[in-house]
C-alpha cells in the first residue's frame, strides 16, 4: 500500500474525528507516516493549552503504534532550506519530509498546498 505523510492538524483531526470526506478516503486507501516534528508540535500545542492532547491515552497510543515515523535527517533538514514555499520550520520539515521521500503530503495548510515541488495527497 501507498504511504501518505500526515501533517501535524490532519493528525489532530484524525483523534478528534473532525476529517474531511476526501482527507478519510485519501487514508482509507494508504499507510500513514510522519515527521518526527509533528510528535513535538502535538506537545507544544498541548501544553500551551491549545488542544487537548494526551500521548498515553490509549486510543493515542494505538494510533501512534500505526504511524510510521520518518526521519528527520541531513537530507530532510537540507531540503527544508530549498523549498519553493516560506512557512514556519516546523511545516518546512514537514513538506521537505514529502519531497525528500516522495511521498505525497496530506495537509489544509495553503502555503503548503500552493508549492509547486511538494507532492500533495
Amino acid at each position: 500500500m501507498q504511504r501518505v505523510n500526515l501533517d501535524t492538524h490532519i493528525l489532530f483531526f484524525i483523534i478528534e474525528n473532525a476529517l474531511k470526506k476526501r482527507e478519510r478516503d485519501i487514508l482509507i486507501s494508504h499507510d500513514w507516516c510522519i515527521c518526527p516534528i509533528v510528535l513535538w508540535e502535538l506537545a507544544m500545542l498541548s501544553d500551551f493549552g491549545q488542544i487537548d492532547f494526551d500521548f498515553d491515552a490509549e486510543d493515542v497510543r494505538d494510533l501512534m503504534n500505526k504511524i510510521e515515523v520518518l526521519p528527520l535527517d541531513a537530507n530532510v533538514a537540507r531540503q527544508s532550506r530549498g523549498l519553493d514555499i516560506s512557512s514556519d520550520p516546523a511545516d518546512e520539515l514537514i513538506a521537505a519530509t514529502s519531497v525528500v521521500h516522495n511521498i505525497p503530503l496530506l495537509t489544509r495548510d495553503s502555503r503548503i498546498r500552493s508549492s509547486k515541488m511538494v507532492p500533495l495527497a
